[in-house]
């Protein structure tokens, strides 16, 4: 078996990946793990848990369960568009029947990006709206196309912005210093700042590179709690938008929601309540819940009304990272909302009655 890179365009006829903007596409991109098989080697066994989301970019795979079932997804159909036996623990056995090459991503890392993509896309309707942020859209959609906050639970976007606070600095001024304990870090509204490190001699710094607006710097060193690695110095007048420990620490933690695990989500369906799909639409027609309602994360917020205040609904994607911040957002607009906890890939098998 190979590995080996592809180009993204190879990527957007595949559900959900298709969904991704370009900016988040190029970023999964750098997660993939592209392999090549030779006839007769296996992909994956039933039983299997390995977390990915597995597409097939060419070649014949023959995919046989247990009751001796058996079909052949081919490279280019439109059964190719969409994961090979999706489903955790895998109901399938996968073999090459030619010589194949799939993609791999972690199923959980694509969902969380999926869930970011379409959350930051409300955030970015509100700002170009917004007549109080016409001087400010630019770094603000910069930073938000950005990966600097992957590691934020999709759910808190909202508050990034909320957090920031304004610093005005002067030419020449030092921001952070190299060795110092870190309790901020920053982003670039206006300006240039010039990045140095001391690298042999105490005192000496070189300059190594400039930042500019839209740009940020001091979070690894809250990420990793050890001291700051570079000295930071404003290199024209400008402005700072500062976060601090606490609210950087804050934005990292998930918010309050209520999850189920799958045999509670079965005893709420059971008293009435109802699925929730928030998956696109491509991947609710290809498999999905029996009497679920499909609202895609991207199309939440302006469909939301159409749900009953009165329903309970259980949430659901392909991990539970992309129903979490559905959740969240439903909460927030008074329904009475929980989250099946692993989603569809982690529980098919306790949910095989409801599947269609």
């Amino acid at each position: 078996m190979a590995q080996e890179s592809i180009d993204k365009r190879l990527l957007q006829a595949f559900v959900p990946v298709n969904a991704l903007s370009n900016d988040q596409l190029d970023w999964l991109l750098d997660q993939q793990e592209v392999c090549r098989y030779e006839p007769g080697d296996i992909l994956f066994r039933q039983g299997d848990r390995d977390n990915a989301t597995i597409y097939l970019l060419s070649g014949d795979v023959e995919l046989f369960n247990e009751s001796g079932q058996r079909g052949v997804v081919r490279a280019g159909d439109a059964a190719s568009w969409h994961p090979l036996g999706h489903f955790q623990p895998r109901r399938d056995d996968a073999r090459a029947l030619t010589e194949v090459s799939v993609v791999r991503f972690d199923s959980f890392r694509l969902d969380t990006i999926l869930s970011w993509d379409q959350s930051a896309g409300y955030v970015i309707l509100d700002i170009n709206a917004n007549a109080a942020y016409q001087h400010d859209r630019d770094w603000m959609i910069r930073l938000l196309k950005s990966n600097l906050f992957h590691r934020v639970p999709p759910a808190n976007i909202l508050e990034i912005f909320r957090r920031l606070h304004a610093r005005r600095c002067k030419e020449g001024e030092v921001i952070i210093r190299q060795g110092e304990e870190a309790d901020c870090c920053y982003i670039i509204k206006e300006g240039v700042c010039e990045v140095s490190i001391e690298l042999g001699n105490p005192g000496v710094a070189t300059p190594v590179a400039m930042l500019e607006e839209g740009q940020w710097f001091g979070e690894e060193a809250l990420l990793s709690g050890t001291p700051r690695n570079a000295t930071i110095t404003m290199a024209t007048d400008g402005v700072l938008m500062r976060l601090g420990r606490d609210d950087f620490d804050a934005l990292l933690r998930e918010p309050i929601i209520h999850t189920l695990p799958v045999d509670k989500a079965r005893e709420k369906i059971a008293a009435g309540a109802r699925w929730l799909d928030v998956r696109t639409g491509d991947e609710f027609d290809r498999h999905r819940l029996s009497g679920a309602a499909n609202m895609s994360l991207n199309v939440l917020r302006l469909k939301s009304r159409l749900l009953d205040p009165k329903q309970a609904y259980v949430a659901y994607c392909d991990t539970g990272r992309r129903s979490a911040t559905a959740a969240f957002l439903l909460k927030n607009a008074g329904l009475d909302v929980f989250v099946l906890e692993g989603g569809l890939n982690g529980n098919a098998d306790h949910l095989h009655e409801y599947l269609e």
